[in-house]
């Protein structure tokens, strides 16, 4: 488990770093204005496909079939089902696009908007073919993925992550003098960054024996198959980017800025919930499915309580460091052109409420998988719907009082409550998942993770008391100076308290190092 997902968390690491790149050139270009709150809202809607077909629904519905298919009936079928997948999401993608774009195109002609809904209306009308891309991308995702291939498929965001930086440094100067004109080639670097990140993964697909071709979908049992379980996995497996989204169309109501201060702190949030949440539920659902499909049910459980720990052991101290370091990680990565020392006010903010909720997004991704694993896709959907409904009038409260920060309060509460109702359900599904052990490790390493978040503090308050933060230098001991100690701390108590992540990964590192 930690050697495929640690390769994979390498390639979510690099990607996330160049995400992050990505997000720092697009706060030097647009800042926090109601342009960037504009594509920000705009960009989420083509992007969440992404995410609900890339990182959740599609995948999670899709490998359990496709594994099925390569033990029961053999390559041959198993590239054939594939293939029937594939062509049916063209061509439903290809006509929900269609639709789209001549409603949005009808709209705009019909009605005069304000600038920044009219702006926002434009920008989707450019990116939402994205959404066939993603579907393709995301199929070839879960082929390789079901095959044992974890890395190629992880780097496909890198392709993405470096188109979408070439679209503002070279295509924007080009679109136009002001920041209404040049956001578009923003939008044209998000379809092209598509093409890229689909291409990116087929010549591991055509050495692992696929051919493209079209394989009537309609009467495929295959196909049925996933489509069944994939529309309640969307809402079920999908409950934080859902939630961004719910919460985001909210705030664009009170306030275009909040979306785009927000956005760059759940951005912060995702480099360690991709690396440590989302890889390890990558890994988890092919390797549970098949346990599942075995009926070996008490290796189900240990392999997902394992993950599950590993994933706390990570996720702990990361939450707690985003926490403490909030102001001096946006400072250092974002405060810069149009981003403002009040923007990094505002990002902070939000991402000081965001952050604790950190190992209850990425628990509820590893829980959802596990009941995928077990074909249950209802179960998540069911929750994460109640969930979702209590998300909308908590938002609109908590955004009136407390602006961005009232975002990351609700989606942090919401994916608590997800993850109490899913646990509570799985445990009652599978009879026993050693809980009390679990709530043991989860007391533990919170209590730990707040140690070494005290001692971040107590550092950063000496470092800018005898050091300051004016040079990129000083800014960057600010955050790494903490970040170090801290981290010390966690991992000399983790040790102390026999954490077995704590020896595993150290020890995977450890023979790495000496190779």
């Amino acid at each position: 488990m930690l050697k495929s997902s640690s390769a994979m968390a390498l390639a979510t690491l690099t990607s996330r770093v160049l995400g992050m790149v990505r997000v720092m050139v697009y706060a030097n270009f647009m800042g926090d204005k109601w342009v960037a709150g504009a594509f920000t809202l705009a960009f989420s809607i083509p992007n969440l496909f992404r995410r609900l077909l890339g990182e959740g629904a599609l995948t999670a519905a899709f490998i359990p079939a496709f594994t099925e298919k390569q033990k029961t009936a053999g390559e041959a079928e198993m590239w054939r089902a594939a293939n029937a997948v594939l062509s049916g999401l063209i061509v439903v993608a290809a006509t929900i696009i269609g639709l789209a774009m001549l409603v949005l195109s009808l709209v705009l002609a019909a009605h005069q908007f304000d600038a920044q809904t009219d702006l926002m209306l434009r920008l989707l009308r450019v990116m939402f073919p994205y959404m066939l891309l993603v579907c393709v991308a995301a199929v070839m995702m879960g082929m390789l993925n079901a095959r044992g291939h974890f890395f190629i498929p992880a780097m496909g965001s890198t392709m993405l992550n470096l188109v979408m930086i070439a679209s503002v440094i070279f295509l924007s100067p080009h679109m136009g003098s002001g920041k209404e004109q040049q956001i578009f080639a923003l939008a044209i670097g998000v379809l092209v960054a598509g093409v890229a990140q689909a291409a990116f993964q087929l010549p591991a697909l055509y050495r692992d024996g696929f051919k493209w071709r079209w394989v009537s979908p309609w009467r495929d049992e295959m196909v049925r198959r996933v489509v069944r379980k994939m529309i309640p996995g969307a809402i079920g497996i999908a409950a934080f980017q859902l939630n961004v989204l719910v919460t985001t169309n909210i705030a664009f109501l009170f306030d275009p800025q909040i979306n785009a201060s927000f956005d760059y702190a759940v951005r912060l949030m995702e480099l360690p919930q991709g690396m440590f949440g989302i890889s390890l539920a990558t890994f988890l659902l092919p390797a549970l499915s098949g346990l599942a499909f075995e009926k070996k049910y008490d290796e189900f459980r240990g392999t997902l309580r394992h993950g599950l720990e590993t994933m706390l052991f990570a996720n702990c101290i990361a939450s707690s460091l985003l926490v403490v370091l909030a102001s001096p990680i946006i400072r250092l990565l974002f405060e810069r052109g149009e981003f403002t020392p009040g923007a990094t006010g505002r990002a902070a903010f939000a991402l000081i409420c965001l952050a604790p909720g950190l190992v209850a997004f990425s628990t509820v991704n590893i829980l959802a998988r596990a009941f995928y694993a077990l074909n249950d896709t209802r179960t998540p959907m069911r929750i994460s719907i109640f969930c979702l409904l209590m998300n909308v009038p908590l938002s609109v409260f908590l955004v009136w009082r407390f602006k961005q920060g009232g975002l990351g309060m609700a989606n942090s509460l919401t994916s608590v409550l997800n993850l109490f109702l899913l646990s509570h359900a799985l445990r009652r599904k599978l009879k026993t998942l050693d809980m009390p052990l679990m709530r043991q490790r989860v007391v533990e390493l919170v209590s730990v993770a707040a140690v070494a978040g005290a001692v971040a503090w107590v550092v950063l308050l000496g470092w800018e008391r005898e050091v300051g933060h004016q040079t990129v230098l000083q800014k960057a001991g600010a955050v790494f100076v903490p970040a170090a100690v801290a981290g010390l701390v966690y991992l000399g108590f983790a040790f102390a308290i026999k954490v077995p992540a704590a020896r595993e990964i150290s020890g995977l590192l450890l023979r790495r190092v000496r190779r």
